[in-house]
């Protein structure tokens, strides 16, 4: 008797188990599927790219409304992945997997497919017939309006490239968090061009209907020019995190041809900072990939309409080596001049970089500025982060610099006057004093890793191209 009683009480907690779990869950399936029976559905597909292998986006903002549910949970495969901020995880819904949402009373079935021919992603939404004109245009509004208020709080701005690894599948941009610390107010440059440069920006953020009204396309190009280490790239981060603009970095080499440059333009978006960096060496060559026209109508073709809300920034180290044609309005609409240090840039250094509005140097630094010494803002930068243990010792280190900078371009200059002369002796075989020699460059170079002597520079004289202030330099 007492094994037929535990027999008994075995199978009714087995049953309480199975109608639990299994049995009602195969119930409600079948339950579901002579429900869907006796309705007639409508599918709407939302591709991830259009025909133009452009980037659809609504697609995106789908996925980031259903990933936002907390139905996602219930399906039957879900992706996890580390979020943005620490400890915290997303849920992202995986291939082939439905979600079931609920809206004005009416279900809604969305199913993720992937194509397993061209790895082409999409969502497919399901609803019955009889709810279409109820809910579909009111449901479709309520998605983009969460989306914004998702996008709003978790807001980051990311850095894309472009990249030639199966791009029919993949789309031609990879992307990464953006994280770049510099900001507006960090950037160290002429106080008066900052501001002008500032109210360009801002404005040109409220002139949509201006430039409509004149048949433009709302989007804005600067072209950064002066050597290298003067701050032209933390001048584009800068821009990137006060407006929360994405940044599209092209990479000419991986252009395969005029084309492919128009296609890498298609897949940006509005809102966005479209970077190129050292044009002036990919105008240069003859081999490079796009063409001359074709670059020429990147900066300002047909093409350059596909998006608004979009600023171009172009660097080079001189552009009195480009083409007119390159620089002409229309393509480039701000001239920005980045000159190497003076004694002003050299305060705002010193001042962010060791704390230091003043100090007992600051003449005999200003003394060496006005001689025509010149190093660049990053050199100078990189002295004082090696030394900001002590102010003293960096500023020393500084004026150590730009002394033997100062002897290096007395070395250019001799050199030249003998090469006019006829001598051919080199700066080794003199034994003249003032050259600068092998041992002096070693200890120039015992500063800091990064220091650079430009020894064959000559500077030449340049405006600022938003500021009416004369910010000339030579350097004789």
């Amino acid at each position: 008797m007492f094994l037929y009683l535990v027999a008994i009480i075995a199978s009714c907690f087995l049953l309480k188990v199975v109608l639990k779990t299994c049995l009602v869950q195969i119930v409600k399936k079948w339950w579901r599927f002579l429900v869907d029976g006796c309705y007639v559905y409508q599918f709407y597909r939302v591709p991830q790219f259009n025909y133009n292998m452009q980037e659809n986006q609504l697609y995106r903002k789908v996925c980031t409304y259903l990933n936002s549910l907390p139905c996602v949970e219930d399906s039957d495969f879900t992706n996890l992945f580390s979020g943005d901020k620490p400890n915290e995880i997303s849920l992202v819904l995986d291939s082939n997997q439905i979600v079931v949402d609920k809206f004005l009373s009416a279900r809604v079935y969305w199913i993720n497919e992937k194509d397993e021919n061209t790895g082409l992603k999409s969502l497919v939404m399901k609803i019955r017939k009889n709810d279409k004109r109820r809910i579909l245009q009111p449901y479709l509004q309520y998605i983009l309006s969460v989306f914004d208020e998702i996008e709003q709080r978790k807001k980051e701005v990311r850095l894309f490239v472009n990249v030639d690894d199966e791009p029919q599948r993949n789309g031609r941009w990879r992307s990464v968090p953006f994280t770049h610390p510099a900001t507006f107010d960090t950037i160290v440059m002429d106080t008066d061009l900052k501001n002008k440069v500032k109210s360009d920006l801002e404005s040109f953020l409220k002139s949509k209907q201006y430039y409509h009204r004149l048949g433009k396309v709302w989007k804005r190009s600067y072209l950064l020019y002066g050597p290298s280490g003067t701050g032209k790239s933390t001048f584009i981060a800068g821009i990137a995190n006060m407006l929360n603009y994405d940044v599209y970095d092209v990479d000419f080499s991986k252009v395969t041809d005029d084309s492919d440059l128009k296609m890498l333009l298609l897949q940006t978006t509005s809102k966005s900072l479209i970077v190129i960096e050292d044009l002036d060496s990919y105008l240069g060559k003859k081999s490079t990939a796009p063409s001359m026209s074709g670059i020429l109508n990147f900066m300002d073709g047909i093409f350059s309409c596909c998006a608004e809300e979009r600023i171009m920034i172009f660097t080079i180290n001189n552009k009195d080596q480009i083409d007119p044609t390159v620089l002409r309005p229309g393509r480039i609409d701000v001239h920005i001049h980045f000159p190497l240090c003076d004694f002003n840039a050299f305060k705002s250094l010193a001042n962010s970089h060791l704390g230091l509005k003043d100090h007992k140097l600051f003449p005999q630094v200003e003394e060496i500025f006005q001689t025509g010494a010149a190093l660049s803002p990053a050199e100078i930068g990189e002295i004082m982060i090696s030394n900001r243990s002590s102010p003293t010792r960096a500023l020393k280190t500084v004026i150590s610099a730009l002394q033997i900078n100062t002897e290096s371009r007395a070395a250019t200059r001799h050199a030249r006057r003998l090469s006019d002369s006829g001598s051919v002796r080199t700066v080794e075989e003199t034994g003249d004093s003032g050259i600068f020699c092998k041992e002096s460059l070693r200890e120039f170079k015992k500063l800091y890793g990064l220091l650079r002597i430009r020894s064959s520079r000559k500077d030449s004289s340049f405006e600022f191209d938003t500021s009416d202030k004369d910010n000339s330099r030579h350097d004789n």
